[in-house]
């Protein structure tokens, strides 16, 4: 079974405006694609209704808060059955801002986000302490060069 959603030109302009700038009204859209707000609306429930659009996204500029030191860590886990239990202590960390299950040398991967070394190292502190890591390792992130959510969507659509 196929479970692709199909996109003609307009739905993959719509999502172009919305991957730009979220918070572009549908009224504005609709006039710069030459059809109606509701035409906008329907089509944006049906991608919603399909899982193709899942919710909406703010972009905060965490260095403007205070918070411009990246690190990225690995978790090493005793088993890897307890990587649920374990993503489910990492939620209660604010400072870590992503989380993935991975393969290789470690279980899960993190993005912290932290004010500076010291904030850094008590996070990493705060991941160690969870039952059933058995070792972390942090790399420190100097510059993020990338972090742009439209690339592969603009990729996808040419």
């Amino acid at each position: 079974m196929n479970n692709k959603f199909y996109l003609d030109e307009i739905d993959k302009q719509i999502l172009r405006y919305l991957t730009e700038n979220t918070r572009t009204p549908y009224t504005e859209i609709a006039k710069n694609l030459d059809v109606s707000a509701g035409t906008i609306h329907v089509r944006m429930k049906k991608m919603e209704e399909a899982g193709l659009v899942k919710g909406t996204t703010l972009v905060l500029d965490y260095p403007t808060l205070g918070y411009d030191f990246i690190a990225y860590v690995g978790i090493l886990l005793t088993k890897s059955s307890k990587t649920s239990e374990v993503m489910n202590q990492l939620v209660k960390i604010p400072n870590v801002t992503v989380a993935s299950v991975i393969s290789g040398k470690f279980n899960i991967f993190c993005k912290i986000h932290a004010r500076d070394t010291m904030d850094a190292k008590d996070v990493i502190f705060k991941i160690d302490e969870i039952e059933d890591v058995m070792r972390t390792e942090s790399m420190i992130s100097l510059e993020e060069v990338i972090n742009d959510k439209s690339r592969l969507l603009n990729s996808i659509f040419l």
